[in-house]
């Protein structure tokens, strides 16, 4: 399908959009998000104006050379060789000046796309990661890198382009059409002839191609899930053996995307047919017209050149004018898509949090006093619960899962804010600090799962102290028993691991991950489930060494490991919402129970 024709079509969607937001009141909101896309814009307006004089000196430019490209062919026809050479020259010359404008624009467009990109995303990018955890997790991974990348990448290709693009493409609209009218009045009308006809028909192509686009990119979109699952999941598919389920599920896909795709495309052709043969109708009523000026020697053959050309380009220049207005649409739902992110509920934030960086190297105590919290409104997880772990200790979380441990951990590292009652931070002077995103630095976090990034095993380490020595890594990882296999490595800490660990058993990532939390040195490790793969000796040993590593240091664990029950000084169950410490009888019949 001709590009232009799409563009027409988009042009007469966004209209009818546009009332729609007019009347429902809502149109503030596009004007809102164009003032956002312009905080960004307004950093370049130098450049940008500079850009704008660029493309309107270079339209210019081209019609300077059309006109003289009419006069070369007056005179060439009229046997008229005096004024030949210098109307070459300004044909010529205004050709080139013009070739070297439009790359020079290109070249300043591509850096000004790249440098905004950058600076939105890089912003973007900032306030995301301070966004209250709360209320990102409401957004699937999948529609936060859509926003991420592609909303931006719309955003910062409109953001300088929108303004000056509507500059040139009316100047050169209105050049063109002046010309042609200079020339011929009834030339000028047939040359815009198509637009009416646009206007008539728009509605329904709109509205077809809106459904078959939709049908396709749902199609699409359902496809790339499964391939997205089935790949995740690909050592299960295999170890179940269904491969050729998963095969002739693919191929499904296949035949209903294949069979949305063709009526969209028996469609497309025949709209293109229509368009097409209104497109030349035009096209030939400006050919025969011209013809008939020129046999009733009305115009010379110069004059007849510059009508069809110029005939063209007025239908480019209308189609760029009227392409404006869906970027403009479409720059402003990406806006709004981000703003939407950006302008979530910023995580806590507490001054007071510094005061105790001189208290950290005797221990903190982690507390909880009272605490309520619910995800949902009426949905209670905890419940009036009390959590208390002191430096030198080892304490233990138990319970059945999806009871409430991971909600525990969130609550002590300030992710989460309880409902009622505190949970805070306290010094062994007594200062007590509201637990929040500064309070991070005095956590070391092993979470549940593998967290080993791609890359060698020095990156993963070093991601928590970038300044760290070879000699403190090893260190970090003999703590953890891990340097024995690291050590054993090809390239021992240059080693490469693949992502999510791959190459590693599971008990080798968990300890490299233990050992990148011993690196960080904080006063406070939260162990998630951090030991399950390993052995009990291991396991034992490790618990055993970070606390000898740093004796003041406050040790939390969520297990269901009875042998690190019996290392603990305390232990707190979770059940039916309520966090309750267990005596030393209840921890032996707990841990008896596992």
């Amino acid at each position: 399908m001709d590009h232009s024709e799409e563009e027409k079509r988009a042009f007469f969607n966004t209209l009818h959009t546009l009332r729609q937001r007019w009347r429902e009141g809502t149109f503030h909101e596009i004007l809102d998000d164009w003032r956002w896309i312009f905080h960004y814009s307004k950093r370049y307006k130098r450049t940008i104006l500079f850009y704008t004089l660029l493309g309107v000196f270079s339209t210019a430019l081209a019609m300077v050379a059309s006109l003289a490209g009419k006069e070369v062919i007056d005179i060439i026809t009229g046997y008229q060789t005096a004024r030949l050479g210098i109307m070459m020259a300004i044909m010529l010359g205004s050709a080139a000046f013009s070739l070297v404008f439009g790359s020079l624009i290109s070249r300043i467009t591509a850096k000004l796309n790249i440098d905004i990109h950058n600076d939105i995303q890089a912003d973007i990018f900032d306030q995301i990661i301070d966004v209250d955890w709360k209320s990102i997790s409401a957004y699937s991974s999948g529609d936060l890198l859509n926003r991420f990348n592609n909303d931006v990448g719309t955003v910062s290709r409109n953001a300088i382009s929108w303004l000056p693009s509507i500059v040139i493409a009316i100047f050169n609209f209105i050049l063109t059409f002046s010309v042609i009218w200079h020339y011929s009045k009834v030339m000028s009308l047939i040359a815009f002839g198509s637009a009416p006809v646009m206007l008539l028909v728009s509605k329904f192509l709109i509205r077809k191609q809106r459904d078959y686009a939709k049908k396709v990119k749902e199609t699409n979109s359902a496809m790339m899930g499964f391939e997205v699952e089935t790949f995740y999941h690909f050592d299960t598919i295999k170890s179940f053996g269904v491969m050729k389920s998963y095969g002739n599920k693919l191929r499904d896909w296949q035949k209903k995307r294949r069979a949305i795709s063709l009526d969209y495309n028996l469609f497309a052709i025949k709209t293109n047919i229509f368009l097409s043969i209104l497109g030349m109708i035009v096209q030939y009523a400006a050919f025969g017209y011209s013809l008939y000026l020129l046999w009733s020697h009305q115009i010379t053959y110069g004059t007849m050149t510059l009508f069809l050309q110029q005939r063209a380009r007025l239908s480019s220049a209308f189609n760029s004018v009227i392409g404006i207005i869906p970027g403009f649409l479409t720059s402003s739902v990406s806006a709004h898509r981000i703003r939407e992110l950006i302008e979530l509920p910023r995580e806590q934030h507490l001054e007071e949090s510094r005061e105790l960086q001189h208290l950290a190297k005797d221990g903190l105590e982690v507390c909880m006093e009272g605490v309520d919290f619910s995800y949902v409104e009426d949905k209670r997880v905890i419940t009036s619960s009390f959590f208390r772990a002191s430096p030198g200790e080892i304490v233990a979380l138990v319970g059945p899962s999806g009871e409430g441990k991971t909600t525990m951990i969130r609550l002590i590292l300030g992710l989460i804010r309880p409902d009622a009652g505190t949970a805070y931070l306290r010094g062994v002077d007594g200062t007590e600090v509201q637990t929040n995103a500064d309070c991070r630095s005095f956590f070391s976090y092993v979470p549940q799962g593998n967290a080993v990034l791609s890359g060698t095993v020095a990156e993963n380490l070093r991601m928590v102290r970038e300044d760290a020595t070879d000699e403190e890594l090893i260190e970090a990882l003999k703590t953890a028993c891990a340097w024995d296999f690291v050590s054993k490595m090809p390239q021992g800490l240059d080693s490469t691991v693949g992502e999510r660990g791959r190459g590693l058993s599971e008990g080798q990532a968990q300890r490299i991950a233990i050992a990148r939390a011993v690196l960080r040195d904080a006063p406070i490790m939260l162990l998630d489930e951090a030991t399950s793969a390993l052995d009990v000796a291991t396991e034992r040993k490790v618990l055993r060494n970070i606390i000898q590593q740093h004796p003041t240091r406050t040790c939390i664990v969520t297990t269901h490991r009875p042998t690190v029950l019996n290392l603990c000084q305390r232990v707190y169950r979770v059940v039916e919402t309520r966090v309750t410490e267990l005596s030393e009888e209840e921890s032996s019949r707990v841990a008896m129970d596992f």
